[in-house]
């Protein structure tokens, strides 16, 4: 029988806003429709519930754009905001 995974976030008010970050990546009104977008788009037939056929390769391939995608995402938005930072100290008048 197959475990159900439980993934804590490290930080847990987090949680919304990682499901809107999901949600604008892969274009879906909900988060749980990402997977199934995901699937899609790779011929992988998944449905809502129990999706016990597929392959763990399957499974793999619709989890890994959207993980990919979510990452390079809060890079880009992590280096926006180093950048904005080092132009706010440039731009900051010194005594």
């Amino acid at each position: 029988m197959a475990r159900k995974r439980r993934r804590r976030l490290l930080v847990p008010e987090a949680r919304d806003a990682l499901e809107r970050l999901k949600m604008d990546v892969m274009g879906v009104a909900k988060p749980e429709d990402a997977a199934i977008t995901s699937a899609q788009q790779q011929n992988i037939p998944l449905q809502p519930g129990d999706n016990g056929q597929l392959t763990a390769r399957e499974a793999g391939k619709i989890g890994g754009p959207i993980g990919g995608q979510m990452v390079k995402k809060l890079i880009a938005l992590a280096q926006m905001q180093m950048i904005n930072e080092q132009h706010r100290e440039q731009n900051r008048p010194h005594p």
